[in-house]
């Protein structure tokens, strides 16, 4: 099946009338053979090729997205469900006269459409600002003479000529280099300057790391000149797939996908109401159109209108904390994500690691820290001409070192053949030639060494521990070179390569990109958090564990990006629960394992600072990066961390479970609390004379309720709340609208009776008195529902919430006495009534208290969302998702109802496969006493198993799709428990048809 990419390459060939070389020809074939298929030579093009050129390839520039009309484009945004619901919320307030309630309805939805509509225009300024790291004009061979063109006029086959300092114009070929290194770490993420040749690669690797005679378009000389063939311009080079990326429409993130589906749930649940009550109110003989306006009404009373408010809010308060912080919110939706991110991937150069080349070691061949070497490197470093690369830098920064009484002589400059550097000195009249390199060329011209100073011939033995070291040293992660000097015999004008000869051995200098001060700190904390890292980086394997070593980061598996590019999307999602380093990868892989890790259902955070991470900043649910970051990452981040400091990652994290706790509080409050009144409404429709509430009463009750809900921002979240990571989860959602939502109902039809048959009231009595009852009770019971925990004394909610509930409380009972009641048709109701309705409210509340209580023992594992196998992974289970459903094994298919820790774990290690990580076990335990499944006795070291536990294994393990794999290790641990123990439970083994 062809690809867009093979479709473009053959209308390219097609308008050419020859066929352009692929990417592995571009790579391997010899200089002459490559220009040869490129139509192009030594000479250049002449300038009629180039315009020839031009039409068939385009102008070297980076796409940009196709615009569409602002008006167009502004309307777009009004597709959410939620939004159409609060806009028909808001037409029908207005047709019943309550311009407020319409008005405050339209702010909202107008305020959020624009925040939404101005995230847009983000992705264009990224794909600009990478435009602009890009020079203007290039050195181009055309018609056989050099010239400066535009950048934007250089076409495949163009000879360009580049030196220290230029930004690489387009993707092109080496064909000769003198001294040549290039920084491309923004695109590939490696921590040094990389050597480019101009010989054919023997075989072609996927991993641009691996491309050293390719020169990537926006990436910068060091040192060296080159001359090179364009091969690819535009959005067809490297940095070109990048700026493509930046300008498509952002991925749905976790928490739009969960708003969305909220929006649904809430559509049906109106649609379903408003037919019935319709109907219902149709068929009682009232009128079809007071039916339609009462049944609308009631619709606009389910709907949770202030809910973009109260995220708004939300966010914009925990954006505020965290600027506090030295933490930038760009897009405040991606405060939510950052609260439900579980996983946590990383670049390593400039977000782990300082991005800056530090001098680490400077020993001898044995591997004892010397002065000496240190002060022959930095006489080298300090006395050479050429262009400073950042391992020279390194050492001059390392310390100052006083070389007042030293005179340069001469040099002898690098190159890529001898791979060293030396430098003539004087010092108290005699001369040292002082050479630095790459440690196996200056041992090569090394006769003699020092340690100590004592000097010695190199035997083959020294030369072994100068080349064992030099290994041990490369093993750990370190870039090393080699330092040697000689006492010179001769005073000459000039010196050249031939002098370096006889030289002693001095000893090695190693250099570390280090890891940031407070990373390994920050690390811990996520990890506490139950987020888990992985690192994504450009760099070689052995780099990347040596950074590991010094953040005390536990690798559990390293994946190169060789690897990946041969694996299947079915592998990768596979691979990408295991492993948690992956080593040379490029950015299009980046995006892949992000996007695999999404598939499998996390919530996916990535933390980027080069060019090469755009694309995955845009992909991820949270995109965060750095302030040292390039301008195009920043630019695609939804987050920015101002100051060098990542402990503030965990700050972020802890203020978005926040945010989203206060969120989910309106969301419960709202669905279950309106759910129960519009039920009553619809059930007393059937029986009552008349409406149980006029339209306009109803409204006024849920602007009132709105208002007491609006300070719910600044409530305070419960503790055990933001331990772990929360999601959006519809069917908690609707469990809890079912199970609390027909508790108000009790109480609401309890009122009925009283009034009807005690109160013997008349239709404004009932009104009012019902009107007050739901009013109240709605506010108050705010405060149950807000926790898990007992309200006031076990979790105290803030002054704010509060004092708006205390207000709203005192306005209900006072209403009817004022002229502004009359306007809404109140009547004031007999002392008596407040007598009732105080004994309602008490038992109202402690029946929600009883119903709260059994419903967390039954559903809160849903909570706990590592207990939710995800539904995207198909059959495979990982390490840690395997180990606790096995706990979960041992604990139901143990005959006893109690079992003690030791025993658990006895049966465990025997069904694993691998070593037992207790400390996992140990968070298993604490999940499912969270969940309410068992409970655990800490003391005694002892677990029992709950009875919501039978409802987790039969509603949730059974029907999962992991089943068949979960049932595999169920099967084998029955086995073990009854040849260890004698007998499985029979509850279970029935149940599950072991």
């Amino acid at each position: 099946m062809m690809t867009i990419q093979d479709l473009e390459k053959s209308s390219v060939d097609e308008s050419l009338g020859w066929a352009l070389p692929s990417t592995e020809e571009f790579l391997t074939l010899p200089v002459e053979e490559l220009l040869s298929r490129l139509k192009t030579s030594l000479n250049g093009l002449s300038s009629e090729e180039v315009e020839r050129r031009l039409e068939v390839f385009g102008y070297n520039e980076l796409v940009r997205r196709k615009r569409r009309a602002i008006v167009i484009d502004f309307l777009s945004h009004f597709k959410s469900p939620l939004i159409i619901i609060l806009l028909i919320a808001g037409l029908v307030s207005g047709f019943f006269g309550e311009v407020i309630n319409a008005t405050i309805i339209f702010v909202i939805v107008t305020f959020s459409v624009v925040l939404d509509f101005y995230q847009e225009s983000k992705a264009e300024r990224a794909a600009e600002m990478l435009k602009q790291r890009v020079a203007t004009t290039a050195t181009v061979l055309r018609d056989g003479v050099k010239k400066e063109v535009s950048l934007a006029e250089i076409v495949p086959g163009d000879i360009i000529f580049l030196s220290a300092g230029d930004i690489v114009p387009a993707d092109a070929r080496v064909i000769n280099a003198k001294d040549l290194f290039v920084n491309q770490s923004a695109l590939t993420g490696e921590s040094f300057p990389v050597e480019k040749t101009g010989l054919p690669l023997k075989t072609f690797d996927p991993s641009i790391t691996e491309w050293s005679n390719y020169l990537f378009m926006g990436t910068s000389v060091v040192s060296g000149t080159v001359t090179a063939v364009v091969v690819k311009t535009g959005s067809h080079t490297e940095y070109g797939k990048i700026a493509k990326r930046l300008v498509e429409k952002e991925p749905e993130t976790e928490f739009q996908r969960g708003i969305r589906s909220f929006g649904y749930m809430i559509m049906q649940v109106t649609f379903l109401l408003v037919l019935f009550v319709f109907f219902i109110n149709a068929l009682y003989m009232r009128s079809v159109l007071d039916s339609l306006l009462f049944a609308v009404a009631l619709a606009v009373g389910l709907t949770p209108e202030l809910l973009p408010m109260i995220i708004s809010v939300n966010l914009s308060k925990g954006a505020v904390l965290m600027a506090k912080k030295g933490v930038i919110v760009k897009r405040l939706a991606a405060i939510q994500n950052f609260g439900s991110m579980d996983v946590l991937c990383t670049d390593k150069t400039g977000t782990l690691t300082e991005n800056l080349i530090k001098l680490v070691l400077h020993v001898d061949l044995y591997g004892n820290e010397s002065d000496k070497v240190l002060l022959y490197s930095y006489l080298n470093s300090y006395y050479q001409t050429g262009i400073k690369s950042p391992l020279d830098e390194a050492i001059l920064r390392f310390r100052d070192v006083d070389v007042k009484g030293y005179r340069k002589v001469d040099e002898v400059p690098f190159d890529f053949v001898r791979k060293r550097l030396s430098v003539v000195v004087e010092y108290q009249n005699q001369r040292f030639m002082i050479t630095k390199g790459a440690p196996e060329e200056v041992a090569k011209v090394c006769s003699y060494y020092e340690v100590g100073e004592v000097i010695a011939d190199i035997t083959d033995e020294v030369r072994r521990n100068i080349e064992q070291k030099y290994v041990e040293l490369s093993a750990e992660g370190y870039r090393v070179l080699a330092v040697s000097y000689k006492r010179l015999r001769e005073d000459k004008p000039i010196y050249t390569a031939g002098d370096e000869t006889e030289m002693v051995f001095l000893g090695f200098i190693a250099f570390l990109d280090p890891p940031k001060e407070t990373a390994k700190e920050a690390l811990q904390l996520l990890k506490n958090a139950s987020i888990e890292l992985k690192i994504l980086t450009g760099d070689n394997e052995l780099v990347t564990r040596k950074v590991c070593e010094h953040l005390g980061f536990d690798i559990k598996g390293v994946v190169a990006g060789s690897e990946i590019a041969q694996m299947h999307d079915d592998a990768l999602a596979r691979v990408v629960e295991e492993a948690n380093v992956f080593c040379r990868v490029t950015p299009a892989q980046k995006d892949r394992i992000i996007n695999a890790l999404k598939n499998n259902g996390h919530v996916v955070g990535f933390l980027g600072d080069g060019i090469n991470d755009a694309p995955s900043l845009k992909t991820a649910d949270v995109g965060i990066s750095v302030e040292n970051a390039v301008d195009v990452a920043k630019e695609s981040a939804d987050i920015i961390l101002l100051q060098n400091d990542l402990r503030v990652l965990h700050d972020g994290v802890l203020e978005g479970r926040k945010t989203f706790g206060n969120t989910m509080k309106y969301v419960m409050m709202g669905v279950s609390s309106n759910f129960g009144n519009m039920f009553s409404v619809a059930g007393a429709s059937l029986f009552l004379p008349f409406l149980p509430m006029l339209p306009i009463q109803i409204l006024l009750n849920n602007l009132l309720y709105d208002f007491s809900q609006s300070t719910i921002p600044t409530d305070e979240v419960d503790q055990e709340y933001i331990e772990k990571p929360k999601r959006w989860d519809i069917h908690f959602i609707r469990r809890f609208m079912v199970c609390l939502g027909p508790v108000s109902s009790i109480f609401d039809f309890l009122t009925f009776f009283i009034m009807l048959f005690i109160f013997n009231a008349y239709e404004s009595l009932f009104q009012t008195a019902w009107f007050i009852e739901s009013l109240t009770s709605q506010t108050l019971v705010i405060f149950a529902i807000r926790t898990k925990k007992s309200p006031f004394w076990k979790s105290k909610p803030s002054r704010l919430l509060l004092l708006s509930s205390i207000s709203i409380i005192t306005f209900a009972l006072i209403i009817p006495y004022t002229p502004l009641g009359e306007t809404f048709r109140f009547v004031k109701p007999p002392a008596t009534f407040y007598i009732a309705l105080a004994a309602i409210l008490g038992a109202y509340i402690a029946l929600v208290e009883v119903v709260k209580s059994w419903f967390y023992k039954r559903y809160g594992y849903r909570l706990e969302q590592i207990l939710i196998p995800p539904k995207k992974m198909g059959i495979y289970l990982t390490k840690t998702a395997k180990l606790i459903q096995n706990v979960i094994a041992v604990i139901c298919l143990r005959s006893e109802d109690e079992i003690t820790v030791d025993s658990l774990l006895e049966d465990l290690e025997r069904s694993m496969e691998y070593p037992l990580d207790y400390h996992q076990v140990g968070h298993t335990i604490q999940h499912l006493k969270r969940a309410s499944l068992i409970n655990f006795e800490w003391r005694q070291k002892t677990i029992k198993r709950e009875k919501p536990l039978k409802e987790y294994v039969t509603k949730q393990l059974i029907t999962s799709e992991l089943w068949p794999k979960i049932a595999q290790e169920w099967h084998k641990i029955s086995k073990i428990i009854k040849e260890k123990h004698g007998k499985v439970n029979p509850e279970y083994q029935e149940l599950l048809h072991l």
